[in-house]
């Protein structure tokens, strides 16, 4: 599938609440996640792009983050994993983000790729696809 191959009208493989321009024709996401360790941010790339949830990931850090928790304001250094994968592996994805992140409440942000190079897109395609 190539990111022009989904209509506008086609919501089956738009992440839960996604929205905004791009977010239903998108067929390809971005999707961040932070974790507190290098080690956990590499095991997290490793086991996505293991499980062919993602056909890439990248870890970069350490990164400052500034956020409210329990009514308070934190600052942390944390790890930044970047996967790369089409939007209807976004569900699984998710889950398995979920159910191995040490963190109470992982940040899962995924982002509509709106555009890229066509033999990257396949690449992606291709390498997500289960074997």
């Amino acid at each position: 599938m190539r990111a022009g191959d989904l209509s506008a009208s086609d919501t089956s493989q738009v992440p839960a609440g996604a929205s905004g321009p791009g977010a239903a024709a998108a067929a390809f996401w971005h999707v961040q996640t932070t974790t507190d360790s290098r080690a956990e941010a590499m095991e997290l790339a490793q086991g996505a792009v293991r499980a062919r949830l993602a056909a890439c990931a990248q870890v970069a850090g350490p990164v400052a983050s500034t956020f409210w928790w329990e009514d308070a304001i934190e600052r942390a250094e944390e790890w930044l994993v970047m996967l790369k994968l089409p939007a209807h592996r976004y569900a699984e994805l998710a889950d398995f983000l979920q159910q191995r992140h040490s963190y109470d409440e992982p940040e899962i942000i995924a982002t509509p790729i709106v555009a890229g190079s066509a033999g990257y897109l396949d690449w992606i395609e291709q390498e997500t696809r289960p074997r």
